[in-house]
């Protein structure tokens, strides 16, 4: 690629058609997909709901603004929130924890945020700042004031959590980390310790959200009842969304002109929205729980005893794979692509997996097996 800024390492060929759970390359080479786009296109690339949703809305309008009423985002609002929540749209991750970052300071009137290190927030200055990566921030200072950082599912945290604060922001699995699951008891503690000291809780949920790990949101399994939630990833399958979810009393410190996006809440996203959240049913749900117990069964019988894993973590759909240092995750991900299965890398030397949650039972076992060969 010579016209555009060398900010990815990129991988030598092309995606350019995709179809159900399988993606082919500029080159004839077709590739059973573990990465769903680092976790977006949950269900798959040639979803009928989806593409209709999209083509139907592309014939009537693109774009307008935000200076007029969206019914199809109050559609997509009343899917994704529950009675006492309200959500803002905007395009990505990132922007939906900048927008979370903002209202926090806004509505509490302090600046202080107590963030996680390994965890990842996004890379625009706000969210980068909240991102415990020193890799990341690398460069970039002096980043936005008032960040503090504890180390994740470690009591210490709980005593730094004091009425200075704005907010705690937090994933209850971090995906760029490592894919590392909280504790239960710990989030828990983190949430009491919030709500005792008037302090907002964040659920960043961009990579967890919308299905991954088995539910709707991640933190429903862990007796959670956050203040804000993030989401974006999955809730677009590939189109470009994000959203910030908060309770409805935090309405009164984001009026008009506090904050906005040009493109945020765009028609053809919301319309794809609209279609992945229409599927994301309790049936689906209990669908992606049962194949993710097969998958995780046989991740822990075939590629937990090999020589070069150390660990398996994650959650549902989630999965990163420990490697030692003999064995470097980036020749792993070169090989398995050679042998026809796309993968993706966390941080220390993870393999990480975020299949399609379209994808059969056959398929996965199909992915771990191919893992195996490699691994092995």
């Amino acid at each position: 690629m010579e016209h555009v800024f060398p900010t990815y390492a990129r991988f030598p060929f092309d995606i350019v058609e995709g179809h159900d759970v399988f993606l082919t390359d500029n080159n004839g080479k077709t590739y059973l997909d573990f990465t769903s786009g680092i976790g977006v296109c949950s269900f798959g690339y040639s979803n009928e709901l989806i593409q209709n949703n999209l083509a139907e809305q592309a014939k009537k309008i693109w774009h307008t603004s935000n200076l007029y009423d969206s019914q199809i985002q109050d559609d997509v609002a009343a899917k994704l929130c529950n009675g006492d929540q309200l959500a803002f749209f905007c395009n990505s991750g990132t922007e939906a924890n900048e927008a979370a970052f903002k209202l926090a300071r806004k509505y509490t009137g302090k600046a202080k945020i107590l963030a996680f290190n390994n965890g990842f927030h996004g890379r625009t200055f706000g969210s980068m700042s909240l991102t415990g990566n020193p890799d990341i921030q690398a460069g970039f200072t002096p980043l936005v004031p008032g960040v503090e950082f504890a180390n994740y599912n470690d009591d210490e945290a709980i005593s730094l959590i004091d009425s200075d604060l704005a907010a705690v922001i937090l994933e209850v699995v971090q995906g760029e980390g490592g894919v590392n699951v909280a504790d239960k008891t710990w989030l828990q503690k983190v949430q009491q310790a919030a709500h005792d000291n008037g302090v907002l809780l964040i659920i960043d949920e961009v990579q967890t959200g919308i299905g991954r790990t088995g539910t709707k949101f991640a933190f429903e399994q862990f007796g959670l009842e956050p203040d804000i939630i993030t989401s974006a990833k999955a809730l677009g399958n590939g189109t470009p969304v994000g959203a910030m979810i908060g309770k409805k009393k935090l309405a009164e410190a984001f009026g008009p002109g506090t904050h906005g996006t040009t493109f945020g809440g765009n028609k053809l996203s919301m319309a794809v929205a609209n279609g992945v959240l229409e599927q994301l049913t309790p049936d689906f749900l209990k669908q992606v729980q049962a194949k993710s117990k097969s998958l995780w069964d046989k991740l822990n019988t075939e590629i937990k005893p090999l020589e070069h894993v150390t660990d398996i973590t994650g959650l549902g759909f989630m999965v990163g794979i420990h490697l030692d240092d003999s064995l470097k995750v980036g020749e792993v991900i070169t090989q398995l692509q050679n042998k026809g299965l796309l993968t993706i890398s966390a941080k220390y030397n993870t393999l990480r997996l975020l299949p399609p949650l379209i994808m059969g039972e056959d398929n996965l076992v199909k992915g771990v097996e191919l893992i195996k060969d490699v691994l092995q």
